[in-house]
């Protein structure tokens, strides 16, 4: 087992770095490859370099190499070189230069997940699910997610011209200023009646803290205690894990948050809420989701839902269940490697299938998006299927069959603009889902559906 850096979702957990002739050594030992199978590989790239059209480095030729073998694994692992790897490692800084938007790739092609609430991606109105098919007039199709996330960003002040294909729209041209992205994950708000509000854009660095502050923060402020709890995930695309485990540690006293397995032994892994950590023992929570919530966010969903310290509203999650290493390679970048999958308290693998919530609230028609419903994890090219339950897990079965039978949700998720806002339909079907069950039993009771409104 190599230890290494933790990923959920394209952030950075910690680790060290390993040598290459480490790595050569190790090749040559354990890969199972022969004499003639490296023999077969330079050769090609000898040929490569000797007879191509155009000239071709070396170094050119072994990245892609690496790369076209990580990529066809599944659709998170990759091969990064040097600026690849240290401009990943900027997003979990949580400032940056740039549009503010969270991109992923569907067929070749950049895929806005999520824009950043007040950055020139949100201001432009782009949307979950719009594809970015080409930056400055040139086509993006194959072209590697760190090369358009470079692209996309440059100095402050610079101006980006995107085309966006949106739905069955015809493509259109949107022109952004870039500037410095400063991501504030933890949007909090106390409403009137005593229940609060937090909006989580990501887990970042700064999460858990500023998460703790909002609680605290609302029992400070609230007259009459705080009399439910809205944490909204939608369009949550993840972050780190160790804010996940201690934004759901927030709310349970002890227990299971997550836990992690892969193939071997040091690969398994349990994360736990601290004792007495419940931070509002007793006060109704709510969790809205939607098909953009994916990875750290249905850690959370998934752990207060199974824990039964949470409704779970909304539409269906994203579905991203697997966890990925970080191995710095010295010199020569970093492989970004699927190493586990993930599993709620119950046993539950979120993986291909995601966290069905508790109470099916969908948008109306006049607050989506106009691109339509969200691929998911499971329409990812080379994703992995479900792998069921672990067999340990007391419940995790009956648990697994009922999320298998949720209701099938189909609808386009609210605009980004229109998140926590007055308007904010599925919001309101939360707060008055609080105000019903303030004082009362908390916990998740099996799937209902709530309509907010005409659509």
């Amino acid at each position: 087992m190599i230890k290494s850096r933790l990923l959920i979702a394209g952030f950075i957990a910690g680790a060290s770095a390993i040598a290459v002739p480490l790595v050569a050594a190790v090749a040559v030992q354990e890969s199972g490859l022969t004499g003639q199978d490296f023999a077969v590989l330079a050769g090609v790239i000898q040929l490569v370099r000797n007879d191509y059209v155009h000239p071709v480095g070396s170094d050119e030729l072994v990245k892609d190499a690496l790369k076209g073998m990580l990529n066809r694994l599944d659709p998170h692992s990759d091969y990064m070189d040097e600026q690849e790897f240290k401009d990943s490692q900027a997003d979990t800084a949580g400032k940056f230069g740039g549009l503010g938007m969270q991109i992923s790739e569907q067929d070749g092609v950049p895929k806005i997940i999520a824009p950043i609430d007040g950055t020139p991606a949100a201001r432009a109105k782009l949307e979950p699910g719009d594809l970015i098919v080409t930056i400055d007039h040139t086509s993006t199709l194959g072209v590697s997610l760190q090369k358009v996330v470079d692209q996309l960003r440059g100095d402050p002040g610079s101006n980006v011209t995107i085309t966006i294909l949106r739905g069955k729209q015809d493509p259109f041209d949107v022109t952004l200023t870039r500037e410095i992205i400063k991501v504030a994950s933890v949007k909090p708000e106390l409403k009137p009646d005593g229940i609060g509000y937090i909006r989580i854009t990501q887990f970042g660095g700064d999460t858990s803290d500023s998460f703790k502050k909002a609680i605290t923060d609302f029992k400070q402020k609230a007259n009459g205690g705080v009399k439910g709890l809205v944490i909204d995930l939608r369009d949550d695309p993840g972050g780190l894990l160790t804010a996940a485990v201690d934004v759901a540690g927030d709310l349970l006293d002890g227990g299971s948050v997550v836990s992690i397995h892969g193939r071997h032994a040091d690969d398994q892994r349990s994360f736990d809420a601290p004792t007495h950590g419940d931070m509002l023992p007793g006060v109704p929570v709510v969790v809205l989701i939607n098909g953009a919530s994916a990875s750290a966010s249905e850690i959370v969903a998934g752990a207060l839902q199974d824990r039964h310290r949470a409704t779970i509203m909304g539409t269906q999650s994203f579905g991203k269940g697997s966890v990925q290493t970080i191995v710095p390679v010295k010199g020569h970048g970093a492989v970004r490697l699927t190493t586990a999958l993930y599993y709620t308290p119950s046993g539950r693998s979120i993986q291909d299938e995601g966290i069905a919530p508790d109470v099916v609230v969908e948008a109306p028609k006049d607050q989506q998006i106009s691109g339509g419903p969200l691929l998911r994890e499971a329409a990812l090219q080379g994703a992995f299927k479900n792998p069921g339950p672990l067999k340990q897990a007391p419940g995790a079965g009956a648990t697994q069959a009922a999320a298998s039978q949720v209701k099938s949700t189909t609808s386009a998720p609210i605009k980004a603009d229109l998140i926590g806002k007055p308007d904010d339909a599925q919001l309101k079907a939360a707060l008055t889902y609080l105000d019903a069950h303030a004082g009362g039993k908390q916990g998740s009771t099996g799937q209902q559906e709530a309509n907010p409104g005409p659509k």
